[in-house]
């Protein structure tokens, strides 16, 4: 799980990246933008799922 935690966590970064450079481009192609940000989105959901699991919730 730890794994594919870092896996999820180096797409997520390097969509930031690609993201960045359409953004900064001189044509922004609206819709591969909103691909990508919803890709983002999901990923960071997935992620968050993922350290709730590695992290036990604790009761106070």
């Amino acid at each position: 799980m730890a794994l594919r935690l870092d896996i999820l966590r180096t797409e997520h970064r390097d969509l930031d990246v690609a993201i960045g450079a359409l953004a900064e481009g001189p044509v922004t192609d609206q819709l591969q933008f909103a691909r990508l940000k919803k890709r983002k989105l999901r990923l960071r959901d997935e992620i968050a799922m993922l350290e709730d699991q590695l992290i036990p919730d604790i009761i106070a």
